[in-house]
């Protein structure tokens, strides 16, 4: 059986030949070394500075279009996990003449320093390993270079190491790994062919010397890599370890065009312009037919045209159809040359239910503290009902979580602090209750309120048994239970403390990385020290697993909360007014407070607030309205109004919202902002295809391109001249499709082809949560666009968050009040 297997791999191998043959690389302008289909980049990207290994650094391959190898670096793991550790980086250089690019790093703890050269040698590259002085003895037999295969790429294929067969597993088995420096081996040899025979996917490595082997790293954790690995030598310096790489390409190999468009669809009298993402080697000039389906399922094309080029941006050239004559009711696709786009509406109500699933769905799956039910599935059950310990103090913590000198609390570190285990959602894919993504959520959902009025109720919550059940009406307006949800956490925070704190967050790494019912991460009840792991008495335990509260106050976080408080005091009133008088009252001594003392500085990562004088500005305005236009609060709005010029884009929705109170000299000083930001605005567009702010850090920019169309929404309506319903449109058009990368709309269950693949509690299942927002394209320098559809895992372009959701009613409701005005 084994020499059949042999056999027919080696058959696979030899006929693959004939599609395929090592690509010829050279170095490019854009300094990474390219051939048509395929790319090695040599620490074009750094790990990312907030969460370490974030999967984008080192030696990374894309192949065929795809990045599928990534962290080509030194580690001390044979199957590193996120927060294991990282090299620094000193410096990276590109040598024209030689065809080479050599990066430098170094362990500073160990005074580890190498470098790692990659040189083109026609029909591929040669990777070495150079240490200036040998492997301290410290790392002796676990310095090793790795480089990383993503799973999806590599499943339902093979690979030959010494010419011996194996096959990549779909799902690991087996023991899990915990022993980080002697994991066992999927395979072991000195030639290394990956996804043998496969057009696509083959690479082989062949390492001279030194022995290769093949690791599967999701038997330590779902989110790991195939890792290819050699251990560096002891005692040697110079190249202590050479292997020469090379990769199959399809001859004349042309990535297949992308037509991005709304996969919702338009309203008839909106613009239509869809936009084709060309290989920049493809010569094509195909006509674009929109066809439209009858109602007995035959086709009609009602448009055609050659697309007009627009220009290259990133790797790619452009170019755009514009179907705007279309107008016509009905069901419709686009086609150039063999690709061809699913179907989409162009229809007047077509805007009218996009906000459904995230209030129906995302929003009451994130809700903490509840058991979360949807028919035959329970989504979670209530979770963490022993909220929560004090954080020690001193103490900087994983996600960006810390704790200063002092708790700032009554209470000491490690004891249980009564009052918190009510309100918030989940603020991610993760379980912990971001205070700063709490207020912001409660102050989208009360604009949306307060703005459009949406009268939907298909959710119950009941909150003596700590119970919800999606689509099951209960008499109450689901929007309102969403603010009173998010106001219940907030209020609790001061009733148990005296004022907001950063947040609450598992304590230890196992706990963070945990996938699933987010019930099953504690036993619900408090931790009492003085019991034993396996005692409890019902309501304590010996078991450490309560989440931690981290305390330190903030001015900042304060009048975050406050303007989140007062505007759910607003929204609550006639639903719940005990609430809602106690979101006022606690608001308005929270703001006396701040406003009688100097502000008190807390600052770490980004769980202490927004600069000060925004959270200043949004808790006036809201307190502002609140009071109806009581003085106190418009002084201070309108004195804050030059600090809020210079952050224009940030602060235009609580501008906007202010300005009805304010006086006209200082209308005039937001038209003046709302004039400057609109020529920069218009000065942009031609910045991408896509006519959106397309922003290149480590967590890409939905939320920045929903900021951006949200504000244009609120300025058309005061300022008509300067802003058009088009520049609304060309947001949500991108968040629906029409961006780089794919036509795949970034919104899960909203359009015919959506997120399904996401990083959400359900991560693991490579699965989705209707109505939640991904991050959306992640540009990858110098110049690759990219979002996965078939890794869950990279959670800047992937992952959820509970106020992008909040955001998205909010912006699907302003393009259907514009739509339906037409």
């Amino acid at each position: 059986m084994s020499v059949l297997r042999a056999v027919l791999l080696c058959s696979i191998l030899l006929s693959g030949a004939a599609l395929a043959k090592p690509a010829q690389l050279t170095l490019n302008d854009s300094d990474y070394f390219e051939a048509q289909g395929l790319n090695v980049l040599v620490f074009s990207n750094w790990y990312n500075g907030l969460f370490d290994d974030s999967k984008i650094s080192g030696v990374e391959i894309i192949h065929h279009g795809v990045r599928t190898v990534t962290n080509g670096d030194v580690r001390l793991h044979s199957t590193p996990e996120q927060w294991d550790k990282i090299p620094a980086f000193i410096e990276r250089k590109v040598d024209r003449e030689t065809g080479t690019i050599e990066a430098f790093l170094h362990y500073p703890d160990y005074e580890f320093n190498y470098s790692i050269r990659v040189q083109s040698t026609g029909d591929g590259v040669q990777i070495a390993v150079n240490l200036p002085k040998a492997v301290p003895e410290a790392l002796a037999g676990k310095a090793g270079f790795n480089l990383e295969f993503i799973p999806s790429a590599y499943f339902e294929k093979g690979f030959l190491i010494d010419g011996k067969p194996g096959a990549f597993p779909v799902y690991p088995s087996g023991r899990r790994e915990l022993d980080y420096r002697a994991p066992r081996a999927l395979a072991k040899g000195h030639n290394l062919v990956l996804g043998a025979g496969d057009a696509e996917r083959q690479i082989s490595i062949a390492s001279e010397g030194l022995e290769l082997a093949l690791y599967d790293g999701r038997g330590k954790a779902q989110n790991g890599w195939f890792v290819v690995r050699s251990v560096l030598p002891a005692g040697k310096t110079g190249d202590v370890l050479t292997w020469k790489l090379s990769a199959n390409v399809e001859k004349n190999w042309l990535r297949t065009p992308v037509i991005g468009h709304s996969q919702l669809g338009y309203h008839p009298s909106q613009q239509k312009v869809a936009v084709l993402e060309l290989d920049k080697n493809d010569r094509s000039n195909d006509k674009v037919s929109l066809v439209r389906i009858n109602n007995d399922g035959s086709t009609k094309v009602v448009a055609k045209g050659r697309a007009e080029p627009w220009g290259s941006y990133k790797r790619y050239n452009y170019r755009t159809f514009d179907f705007s004559k279309v107008t016509a009711t009905g069901l419709y696709k686009l086609q150039y040359g063999k690709v061809e786009t699913a179907p989409f509406m162009i229809a007047e109500d077509v805007y009218k239910n996009a906000w459904h699933p995230s209030l129906d769905v995302y929003m009451p799956v994130q809700m903490d503290h509840m058991l979360i039910n949807e028919a035959y599935r329970v989504w979670h059950g209530a979770s963490h009902l022993d909220d929560a310990l004090q954080a020690p103090v001193d103490h900087k913590h994983f996600d960006l979580y810390a704790q200063g000198p002092t708790t700032d609390t009554p209470y000491k570190p490690g004891e249980h602090i009564p009052g918190l285990n009510v309100g918030g959602w989940y603020d991610a894919g993760d379980y912990d209750i971001r205070t700063q993504t709490q207020y912001r959520t409660v102050e989208k959902l009360v604009d949306a309120w307060e703005t459009f009025q949406p009268k939907r109720d298909v959710t119950l919550v009941d909150y003596p048994r700590k119970y919800v059940d999606l689509h099951v009406p209960d008499g109450k307006l689901d929007i309102l239970q969403q603010v009173e949800h998010g106001a219940i956490a907030l209020l609790a925070q001061f009733d148990a403390v005296g004022h907001a704190i950063p947040g609450i967050i598992v304590p230890t790494l196992a706990q963070y990385t945990h996938l699933g019912d987010g019930l099953t991460m504690t036993d619900n009840m408090v931790y009492n020290p003085k019991m034993g792991e396996l005692e409890n008495n019902g309501k304590q335990s010996g078991v450490f697993d309560d989440r931690w509260a981290f305390t330190s106050e903030s001015s900042k976080l304060n009048y975050g909360s406050v303007s989140g408080l007062a505007a759910a005091s607003r929204a609550l009133k006639g639903h719940n007014d005990t609430l809602a008088k106690a979101c006022l009252d606690t608001a308005l001594k929270a703001w006396r407070k701040e406003q009688n003392r100097e502000p008190v500085v807390f600052d770490f990562g980004n769980t202490t607030g927004g600069p000060l004088e925004s959270e200043r500005f949004a808790a006036a305005v809201q307190l502002l309205l609140t009071s109806g236009g009581q003085q106190e609060f418009l002084d201070v709005v309108q004195a804050s109004l030059p600090a809020m010029g210079e952050k224009f884009l940030f602060a235009v929705n609580h501008i906007m919202a202010a300005y009805p109170y304010m006086d006209d000299a200082h209308k005039q000083q937001v038209r003046a902002m709302a004039e400057t930001y609109a020529a920069e605005m218009r000065a942009k567009l031609d910045a991408n295809p896509y006519g959106v702010t397309i922003t290149e850090g480590g967590w890409a920019g939905n939320g920045w391109v929903m900021l951006e169309a949200m504000s244009h929404y609120k300025l058309l309506k005061a300022f008509p001249d300067l802003f058009s319903k088009e520049d609304v449109y060309r947001g949500m058009n991108y968040l629906l499709g029409t961006h780089p990368d794919s036509d795949r709309s970034f919104v899960s269950g909203v359009g015919t082809v959506s997120k399904n693949v996401a990083y959400g509690m359900n991560r693991a299942n490579f699965s989705f949560i209707s109505g939640g927002v991904v991050p959306g394209v992640l540009i990858l320098k110098p110049d690759l666009p990219e979002n996965r559809e078939d890794w869950p895992f990279f959670w800047g372009q992937n992952e959820y968050v509970v106020n992008m959701a909040a955001y998205f009613v909010y912006f699907a409701l302003a393009v259907d009040d514009l739509a339906t005005a037409q």
